[in-house]
Parts: C-alpha cells; sequence; structure tokens
C-alpha cells in the first residue's frame, strides 16, 4: 500500500512539474510504468518512442535534448548526458531527398539508415552533441561537446571529439591521476571498470 501511494505521489508530482514548461530535473524519473529512483531527466528533454529506451540507474538526461529511440537506445547505469544533444536512430534525410514527394510511397528506401544507439556505463555526453544511429560508446568514454558521433563503435574508455568523431584519447589516463592522488577510491573505480560485459 505504501509502495503505491509513494509511486502515485510522484506520478502525481511529476506531471505538475511537466505541465509548467520550465526546465526542471526530474528525481525518480517514471520509465515505462517503473520508477527509478536513482534517474533524473528534465522535462525539457524529448523522449521519442521511450518503450524502445532501456535506461539504467544513475542516469542524468539535461535539458533540452532529443532522443529518438525507434530503433532502440540503451543507455547505461551512471551515464551523463548534458544538454542540446540528439541521440538519432534512424536517418531519413538522404531518402527524402532522393525519392521527393514519392518519399512515403516506398519500402526499403535508398539511403535510409536505421540502427540502436548504446552509451555504455559512466560516460559522459558533452553540450551539441549528435550521436547517429548503429553509434556504441564504450564504457568510461567521454564525448566532447559538439561532436557528431557516426555510428560505429567506440572502445571502452574513450575520448571522443570532432565532425565526424574520432577517439582522440583515453579517460583511462585522466583517471589515473585522480586515482594516484586518492587510492581509497581504486576499489570503487575498479568494480565497474573492470567489470566483464
Amino acid at each position: 500500500m505504501i509502495k503505491k501511494l509513494a509511486k502515485n505521489y510522484l506520478v502525481r508530482r511529476n506531471n505538475r512539474r511537466l505541465k509548467k514548461r520550465i526546465p526542471e530535473m526530474i528525481y525518480s524519473y517514471e520509465h515505462n510504468g517503473v520508477i527509478i529512483p536513482t534517474t533524473r531527466v528534465s522535462n525539457s528533454s524529448v523522449i521519442n518512442e521511450p518503450s524502445n529506451l532501456l535506461l539504467g540507474d544513475f542516469v542524468f538526461i539535461g535539458h533540452f535534448n532529443f532522443i529518438e529511440s525507434s530503433n532502440g537506445i540503451e543507455i547505461s547505469d551512471g551515464v551523463q548526458i548534458t544538454n542540446y544533444v540528439s541521440i538519432l536512430t534512424h536517418s531519413s534525410h538522404n531518402s527524402i531527398r532522393l525519392y521527393g514527394k514519392d518519399y512515403q510511397n516506398h519500402s526499403n528506401l535508398i539511403g535510409y539508415k536505421k540502427g540502436k544507439v548504446f552509451i555504455g556505463k559512466y560516460s559522459f555526453v558533452g553540450p551539441h552533441t549528435t550521436i547517429l544511429p548503429g553509434a556504441s560508446i564504450g564504457k568510461g568514454s567521454l564525448v566532447k561537446p559538439y561532436s557528431l558521433v557516426k555510428g560505429e563503435k567506440f572502445p571502452d574508455f574513450s575520448i571522443i571529439e570532432g565532425n565526424p568523431a574520432k577517439v582522440v584519447g583515453t579517460t583511462k589516463e585522466l583517471d589515473k591521476r585522480f586515482l594516484n592522488d586518492h587510492p581509497e577510491l581504486v576499489k570503487l573505480y575498479s568494480q565497474w571498470a573492470e567489470e566483464k560485459k
């Protein structure tokens, strides 16, 4: 009974916040009928086809993002998606240009791309980034602002940058500095960083 009351309260509170139209973080985010108490999503972010989105714990999705998950997106535990990010699982602009007004009268369109997007645990996606269909970003990665991440696989702990985005370094080097200065964090870091998929 208490769980049901708490869920109803959270749903009503979140619905009131969504109606305000003021960017605000929604804590204890409800996704596909399940409350994820550790995940926060802005009421100004749009999630298209939410039933095809797999959302982990401790996820942060900031303001003014567009997440189009018609072909499936997995956002793993601890991922941070900042602001003004687009994550797309289909791209039709080439097909529309090629077929013109006849676009909707065809199937198996030339130039039409679709694919699942995966973002690994504890990765960070900087502002104004676009992630295209088929992209797979390994765990512990950092995508720098204004990057265009095309549909390819990026290894774990990548620093990703550019248009088109390329691997320009490894977050392992950044983390090593902190871990050397704070050895008490090594065990916590290792718990997820050395975990096999």
